[in-house]
């Protein structure tokens, strides 16, 4: 049974059957898969346009002997590691409110996890006319203050982890702890609404 190991059957099922879309697989999106994957979801469809580079390996789920590689064709490879068969829908583009809508059309709920604000806004946006869920992350750069990072629910479709301040600058660097914290916060919150427990 491997990561379903503690599922019931009809969690099982659920999180199986559930496809989940990513937007961006850095920081936060590389640590979301993650965990979703570990938690028994296997379906999904993600979209990043960079490369693996040696900044990265400070926060993504990602590895020296992989920089220069395409991130989606990196972290495909190491969420199959977890699982091998995942359903893996995984694109090497630049999100636009264009393609956002196709590409996630079919997906249960939707992770935002790109670095930039404006980059948030045109997601949420761009998801607004599809009812999908859409999960989100802003304010976790820095150390410290893990008890700042907390979710935020916009309304029934939209959901927020972070402390809505900590942008990264200079004096506050995106790292591994408060990354994670919030990439973790980001997949609790899109099993919890897959499975219909408390948010």
């Amino acid at each position: 049974m491997g990561v379903n190991a503690y599922l019931d059957p009809v969690q099982r099922e659920i999180l199986e059957r559930a496809k989940v879309g990513v937007a961006g697989l850095g920081g936060l999106g590389s640590n979301v898969l993650s965990h979703l994957v570990r938690a028994g979801i296997r379906r999904f469809a993600a979209a990043d346009f960079d490369v693996v580079s040696a900044s990265n390996l400070n926060r993504q789920f990602f590895f020296a002997d992989q920089i220069g590689m395409k991130k989606t064709e990196a972290l495909a490879e190491n969420l199959r590691r977890i699982t091998p068969g995942l359903e893996l829908d995984f694109r090497d583009l630049r999100l636009t409110a264009e393609n956002i809508p196709e590409l996630f059309s079919d997906c249960d709920v939707v992770v935002e996890a790109f670095d930039r604000a404006e980059a948030k806004t045109m997601l949420v946006a761009a998801m607004a006319k599809t009812g999908i869920p859409v999960v989100a992350a802003s304010g976790l750069a820095g150390f410290g203050r893990s008890d700042g990072i907390r979710l935020r629910k916009v309304n029934s479709r939209i959901y927020i982890a972070g402390d809505l301040v900590s942008g990264i600058s200079p004096d506050l660097a995106p790292a591994s702890p408060r990354v994670g914290i919030a990439a973790a916060m980001e997949a609790n919150t899109v099993v919890a609404l897959l499975l219909d427990e408390e948010i």
